[in-house]
């Protein structure tokens, strides 16, 4: 029988003092209903969230519905009624939706509170990407990107979408040639993402890190200099900014903590700082003088449905790869898929940790 992973429910410890483990389940080979479709998952890639699940600090844990929001694979059956485009991608390769209930709101999702749910051993929808077979409606499925391997392509999704709302909805007039703009973290898939969006769209890319070899490896991919975080940053990275535009444009920015302070003198009056996640706390300060800056601070997670369609056009356009740091094969190999956690525990990744579950499929990068 099919496999699929799921955490294990623990007794006792608080939030963030426990540590869920991994339980592989056999399970029944599913099948396609009305408007809808059977893939066949051939990867699956980690997210922080998935992190968070193990140590209960995510909201509506399912302990019975797969882990994990990423996944690539090929569609094998259709349900009963296909439309013309299921049927054009039977025996295609396919990304999978990391969302469920955000149609295209550029707002945000259309029913918050009831329909909204991100993939992965949640409670708001059964589907997770940590199995081997998987039914999903026709509309939740993309063509993969004919460039991307198996990894590359389970490694782009939600880090993908996230980063995307982040640069292109959310930073106003930042996503475009010659605007400054600046990535904290990087190393983290999200960050990455914004990097090789922003390097494609002509932005002038810089980048913090802890980790000088992170930054430089962020150099190779086109970001134009980047500072190390564990110093006094700020006025190194003024020295780097262009001389015909000494100013950044924007901050998109997954940390939170003192960012506003470190950057409100560097951006432009009415720039944007968009935040995606606040890794160092849950909370940031917010400075009288960024008011007076007209600076504006963005909230931004996830995205709609036709977001995540639009970002991969980009990707098929632009003939992005996501960047792999690390990959497992097998479902069943619950020490290699431990490590992988054990990766992202210490921020010891660079690029997206990937479970190959197709040992079969091709995981290095097509020329």
């Amino acid at each position: 029988m099919p496999y699929a992973l799921t955490v294990k429910k623990t007794e006792g410890g608080k939030p963030g003092q426990v540590y869920y483990p991994l339980q592989l389940n056999e399970v029944p080979k599913p099948t396609s209903g009305p408007k809808q479709v059977l893939v066949k998952l051939a990867a699956a890639a980690l997210n922080h969230r998935d992190l968070f699940i193990r140590q209960h600090l995510y909201p509506g844990i399912s302990f019975t519905n797969p882990l994990l929001a990423d996944g690539y694979g090929t569609v094998t059956a259709l349900g009963p009624d296909p439309s013309p485009l299921a049927q054009s991608l039977l025996n295609k390769p396919v990304l999978l939706t990391p969302c469920r209930g955000w149609e295209s709101d550029p707002a945000g999702p259309e029913d918050l509170g009831k329909r909204f749910s991100i993939c992965g051993a949640a409670v708001g929808t059964e589907v997770g990407t940590a199995q081997e077979w998987v039914v999903v409606d026709e509309d939740e499925v993309v063509p993969a990107p004919p460039h991307l391997t198996a990894a590359e392509g389970a490694a782009l999704p939600l880090v993908g979408l996230t980063g995307w709302r982040a640069l292109v909805t959310k930073s106003a007039d930042a996503a475009q040639p010659g605007r400054n703009v600046l990535v904290t973290g990087i190393g983290g898939g999200v960050a990455l993402q914004v990097l090789q969006f922003a390097v494609a769209l002509g932005c002038n890319v810089f980048v913090t890190s802890g980790d000088d070899q992170k930054i430089e490896r962020a150099v190779a991919l086109g970001a134009k200099g980047g500072v190390n975080y564990k110093g006094e940053w700020a006025d190194k990275l003024k020295g780097m900014l262009p001389k015909e535009r000494p100013f950044l444009d924007a901050v998109v920015d997954g940390a939170g903590g003192d960012i506003v302070a470190k950057t409100v003198k560097l951006l432009k009056p009415g720039g944007v700082i968009t935040s995606y996640g606040m890794t160092v706390g849950p909370k940031m300060d917010w400075l009288i003088q960024a008011a007076l800056k007209q600076v504006e601070l963005k909230g931004s997670t996830m995205g709609s449905k036709a977001e995540f369609r639009a970002m991969v056009d980009f990707v098929r356009e632009h003939k992005i790869r996501p960047v792999v740091s690390r990959v497992v094969k097998g479902l069943d190999n619950l020490e290699g898929i431990e490590s992988l956690f054990e990766d992202m525990k210490a921020g010891r990744q660079f690029g997206k940790l990937v479970i190959l579950i197709d040992a079969e499929a091709d995981s290095s990068p097509k020329l």
